[in-house]
């Protein structure tokens, strides 16, 4: 079994994505979308949404980091492809499952499954374009307004060259509204040859035990739900080798708090950072009672040194450090 870290747009960037791994559980991870149009993207536009190049495609703790390309156009897919190999990507991953209007009205994400001669001739130019030894594996949803076209769409991923599918087991249209259709993620590992992962409404270890019992596919790729919950690959692994679950307290999470927000002042403007912080903790009050409470004190706080003093690490550095 292989658990994945989902790529979300304006949420797991290199911040989130280098302290959930390190509580460990994912197996691998994937960018944020790198939206490519007409051209081809200047190293810099890689390494923003990236910098984990830089690393070994590796996140702190040495999880696998995939970049994730957006686009229509095969040939310029192709030759950006083709480049983020050389700076360093070990798999390409395709997005064919991004819901946002902005980005489907430019002929991106999840708007190109109406057209499956299309994801064909995408997986086809970017499968000769990158070198042999480097997988491209596709995310897809079940289709735009309709899952009549999934199969359709996901055979010509495969036979495109995809070595490996994510499915995210509701249409366009359905967005993020439950329920995830798993039994569609069995019906798509049964038209094609290679591994299919099953992604969609897997928040507790209960709904990973119906997801697998339902879709019959071992990997899942997590989202929203490892977000809230940081210790959910984590939970799983354990609870799939049969070993007892211990879920992460209040308490141990606040390291993780502590670190992200110290990485945020690091990396992003004093005007910005407060947000990406209550972002998280927005997620987190999900799993966390304790997580109200201090979103409420931090709700209208925009002070990054306030918010020091909010969070116990004044007076720490802003360069990140271990757990």
């Amino acid at each position: 079994m292989q658990i994945a870290l989902a790529p979300m747009e304006g949420l797991v960037d290199e911040i989130l994505r280098d302290v959930l791994t390190r509580v460990g559980g994912i197996d691998w991870c994937v960018t944020e979308f790198i939206r490519v149009s007409d051209r081809l993207l200047p190293q810099a536009s890689f390494r923003k949404l990236a910098p984990e190049l830089d690393s070994g495609a590796r996140t702190r703790s040495g999880t696998p980091l995939r970049v994730q390309l957006l686009g229509s156009d095969p040939v310029c897919l192709a030759d950006n492809a083709a480049f983020a190999c050389t700076l360093g990507a070990p798999v390409i991953d395709l997005n064919f499952g991004c819901p946002a209007k902005t980005v489907n009205k430019s002929r991106g994400g999840a708007v190109l499954l109406n057209e499956p001669e299309l994801l064909y001739s995408i997986l086809h130019e970017v499968r000769a374009a990158v070198p042999a030894d480097i997988p491209v594996t596709a995310k897809m949803r079940l289709g735009f307004d309709s899952t009549d076209g999934a199969l359709d769409c996901a055979r010509a991923l495969v036979d495109g060259g995809a070595a490996q599918l994510v499915v995210h087991a509701r249409t366009k249209v359905e967005g993020y509204k439950p329920p995830a259709h798993w039994e569609w993620v069995a019906k798509v590992q049964d038209a094609v040859s290679v591994p299919v992962f099953a992604n969609g409404d897997i928040w507790s270890l209960d709904d990973w035990r119906r997801c697998r019992e339902v879709s019959g596919v071992e990997d899942i790729m997590l989202g929203r739900g490892l977000v809230c919950r940081p210790d959910l690959a984590r939970q799983i692994q354990a609870a799939k080798r049969g070993a007892a679950v211990q879920p992460m307290s209040w308490e141990e999470l606040q390291p993780l708090l502590a670190d992200f927000w110290l990485q945020a002042r690091r990396k992003i403007s004093p005007r910005y950072a407060p947000g990406r912080l209550k972002q998280w903790l927005s997620m987190l009050t999900r799993s966390y009672p304790q997580a109200v409470a201090l979103f409420a004190q931090l709700r209208r706080e925009n002070d990054c040194e306030r918010i020091d003093r909010l969070l116990g690490v004044e007076g720490r550095s802003v360069r990140p450090g271990p757990l």
